[in-house]
């Protein structure tokens, strides 16, 4: 049940929206003024917020700005009489996600809301994606993480759906890319326009032209009537082009064309079309080993690649997996009327074993899969596809036995409680109660923990000779993983050469 807030210093109009929402089966809590609504947004977690520009204590703008502050993902939606438009047009472009005028009519606000909550949950589908904005510098490769994916994702699609400028989505297949498309489209202000999609890996190189730009009744064989094509049909809304790295060079010419003038001519015409079309497009293909090649423009590729936006493999983000699980295992028990709890140890090992190589499609899938399959209460091993059971077995395989390091680890574990211990031939130790307070020995689970790690990371360094690649193979720790906490640690690998 989505949670709603009502802010509104009108009792009757407050009450009035209320019961209508409730009537639709929404969660509503009241506030009257902008400064009680922000107090109540910092103690609950509400989807959306339906809120008045003119209040006493806050305004309805000023605490649209506070809200977003504090939580991006929340929708606003704001009410304003007649002679308040121009503010409430403000409130849009500082996130609102659109607005109502007085008097305001039940019917008209449901609908209304229940939009937002769809094009939302488009933003939070595609969270999913992880995609991180490259906006130049040494963070342009970077990816989002399982702690602050939802914040830094409304973060850039909010950002992306502001302005009108073309977006790369880059990719493997299965990463979301068509996701991320719809949630920029559907929360920007062409929300109410089309959003049209061509696939142009799907369509064959002599009717790709035709397809995008349409054509005259009798411009080829075959044309027995004129046809719009997709800028046409989309104008004023969003055209996403996906696999755009499968059109040859001469499409690519009148593609830059229609991206810097918006005008293009239909096949076997002669008159020119000027349109307002939104680009979004997407590849999982790599630009600049195409342009080495002379197999895509450098001038469509920059113009392009404005906003582009990466979304890294499912095999770089093994953090996130248990995440995106319990998401498809709460919609698949919606969808089957099912109530699946969760995954056994066996079953969640193997996924986050599995290199995924149809990335979150294929886990979708895989999740699916289980829940036909399975008789129980809890995805097991056994309800997984073989493809997933073979695949992780064999990555584990690959990998090699932890045993490598010649590290006993139960050792290591007791060494918790005990002072010092020595684990191997050279005198290595580890120590935790490092000291004493009183006469009482001293012991403090985050250092510990701290300690652990680094010293564990140092003596693999050590033992490995401060080899990354190989440290995160012997020590089965991922690279990326060993990376950050060489760099938390201030750990120099060339000093174990």
């Amino acid at each position: 049940m989505h949670k709603v807030l009502v802010v509104d210093d009108d009792k009757v109009l407050q009450e009035n929206i209320r019961q209508a929402l409730e009537f639709h089966h929404f969660n509503v809590d009241v506030a009257d003024n902008g400064k009680e609504a922000l107090g109540k947004v910092y103690q609950e977690k509400y989807d959306l917020v339906v809120m008045d520009v003119n209040m006493p204590e806050m305004d309805g703008i000023t605490a649209l700005t506070e809200i977003k502050k504090h939580d991006p993902s929340i929708t606003v939606l704001i009410l304003t009489a007649y002679s308040n438009v121009s503010d409430a047009v403000k409130a849009v472009k500082e996130g609102a996600y659109n607005y109502l005028e007085k008097p305001i009519s039940s019917e008209n606000l449901v609908a209304l809301i229940k939009r937002a909550l769809k094009a939302r949950s488009l933003v939070e589908t595609s969270a999913f994606s992880a995609p991180s904005l490259s906006l130049g510098g040494d963070d342009s490769n970077k990816f989002v993480g399982e702690s602050d994916v939802m914040v830094k994702v409304f973060n850039i699609i909010s950002k992306l759906a502001k302005v009108p400028t073309p977006v790369l989505i880059r990719g493997e297949s299965g990463t979301g890319k068509e996701l991320v498309a719809r949630a920029i489209h559907f929360n920007g202000p062409r929300k109410d326009e089309k959003f049209v999609t061509i696939n142009l890996a799907a369509i064959p190189e002599t009717l790709i032209e035709s397809e995008l730009f349409g054509h005259e009744k009798g411009a080829f064989t075959g044309a027995n009537e004129r046809r719009l094509g997709k800028f046409q049909y989309a104008n004023g809304g969003t055209l996403f082009l996906d696999e755009i790295g499968d059109i040859s060079p001469g499409m690519q010419v009148k593609l830059l064309r229609v991206l810097q003038d918006q005008t293009f001519t239909p096949v076997g015409a002669n008159r020119e079309i000027k349109v307002d079309v939104r680009i979004i497009a997407a590849s999982h293909k790599s630009f600049e080993q195409m342009i080495k090649e002379g197999n895509f423009r450098e001038d469509l590729f920059y113009r392009l690649n404005v906003l582009p936006v990466f979304l890294p493999p499912l095999r770089d983000r093994v953090s996130d997996i248990p995440h995106l699980v319990e998401y498809y295992i709460n919609y698949f028990n919606s969808v089957h009327n099912m109530e699946i709890t969760g995954t056994t140890p066996e079953a969640k090992e193997a996924l986050k074993n599995y290199s995924w190589p149809g990335n979150i499609r294929e886990l979708r899938n895989v999740v699916e899969h289980a829940f036909i399959i399975e008789t129980s209460d809890y995805i097991t091993f056994s309800a997984l596809p073989d493809t997933v059971k073979i695949g992780a077995k064999k990555s584990l395989v690959e990998k090699g036995p932890e045993d490598d390091l010649e590290i006993d680890f139960n050792r290591i574990q007791q060494s918790v409680l005990d002072e010092e211990i020595t684990i191997n031939s050279e005198g290595y130790s580890f120590s935790f109660a490092s000291h004493e307070v009183d006469g009482e020995p001293r012991l403090n689970f985050q250092e510990a923990k701290d300690l652990f790690e680094k010293e564990f990371i140092i003596q693999a360094l050590v033992l490995n000779r401060g080899k990354i690649n190989q440290t995160a193979i012997k020590a089965n720790i991922p690279k990326k993983t060993l990376l950050r906490k060489i760099e938390k640690y201030e750990v120099s690998p060339k000093d174990y050469y």
